[in-house]
């Protein structure tokens, strides 16, 4: 699987704040009582302050959207307490060796070694013992999930070729890239002086490249995510694989140039596109298992929004808060 800059592993989004957004001072208090258990009010901002810095650095965060984000984070909390409820109720565990394989499996997507992956948790904030608490929670969540929707899922064939159809008007219209890019970290909380330094390194490294030094020989020497192993080559991706501000440009340049410094959760990054190609669509007997994956996955996400309704209306749950913002 490509690395991508949506989010470091695939289950849980990490608190990754920069500089550039600051997260309000929470006075804790409770946000919403499920059942008598409390959800206190600084959940709220944690699990939501991922999202608020993407729509800082892509200059699209209003306060309609900020507070959008919030109630989001909140209904998000409430989900996860009447799923924990249920799975409490019908003995639902995971064991560590379940947990182990699952850390395994996001460390080699991301193609990480161990001191890698943990020290990419530590620069977010997060330790292995409580990544390793959530996630065992986030798999009790996928099991009960799967145990009462999965029989409900049905992709007959007229699903797939619907979307088939649907997909090979899009790829008559759009392109994808490949791109390089040489990254410069930025911790959680750094400070503006960190910053300003990381920044400079950037721009310096992005003006080594414009003057004709290689690209991916930069990359391999300075760049600091797991990709400098490549060169820093990304390999080909379409629209939607990469975080706003990291795709707006790789999409927007020319093969061959460099971008100046873009900003993204993860730190600065240096970019230069490679090559641009039209989509194309492979037959769809060599994509049908792929297509049925998906449509699959969009039915369960439908299937748990019901079900995590049905607990709610038989559950006790009161919001505490209106003035998210």
């Amino acid at each position: 699987m490509r690395p991508t800059f949506t989010k470091l592993i695939p289950l849980l989004a990490i608190l990754a704040a920069p500089a550039a957004f600051a997260a309000p001072r929470v006075v804790d208090r409770v946000a919403a009582l499920v059942n008598e258990e409390m959800i206190p009010l600084s959940e709220i901002y944690e699990r939501a302050v991922p999202h608020i810095i993407q729509l800082e650095q892509e200059g699209s965060a209003t306060p309609e959207r900020r507070k959008a984000m919030l109630k989001a984070a909140l209904e998000e909390s409430i989900a996860e307490r009447l799923l924990a409820a249920e799975q409490k109720t019908l003995g639902i565990e995971v064991t560590d060796a379940e947990v182990d394989a699952a850390v395994e499996d996001v460390r080699r997507q991301n193609r990480m070694d161990a001191e890698s992956f943990e020290k990419a948790l530590q620069s977010q904030g997060m330790d292995m013992a409580s990544y390793r608490e959530k996630l065992r929670q986030d798999l009790a969540a996928m099991r009960l999930i799967t145990f009462k929707v999965r029989s409900k899922i049905k992709v007959s064939d007229e699903d797939i070729q619907a979307e088939y159809a649907r997909m090979e008007r899009e790829a008559a219209t759009d392109f994808e890239v490949r791109a390089r890019h040489i990254v410069i970290q930025v911790e959680k909380n750094a400070g503006e002086e960190v910053e300003k330094k990381a920044l400079a390194r950037a721009q310096e490294l992005a003006r080594r490249a414009r003057a004709g030094e290689d690209f991916e020989a930069l990359a391999r020497a300075h760049s600091e995510s797991a990709s400098k192993e490549l060169g820093g080559d990304l390999g080909f991706f379409k629209r939607g694989d990469m975080v706003a501000a990291f795709e707006r440009v790789a999409f927007s340049q020319e093969p061959g140039e460099v971008s100046d410094p873009v900003r993204t959760p993860f730190g600065w990054h240096v970019i230069q596109t490679v090559e641009r190609r039209a989509r194309g669509l492979p037959p769809l007997e060599s994509v049908r298992a792929k297509i049925e994956d998906k449509l699959a996955r969009a039915q369960m996400r439908r299937q748990t929004e019901q079900y995590v309704a049905e607990l709610r209306s038989k559950a006790e749950v009161v919001i505490k808060v209106d003035d998210l913002r």
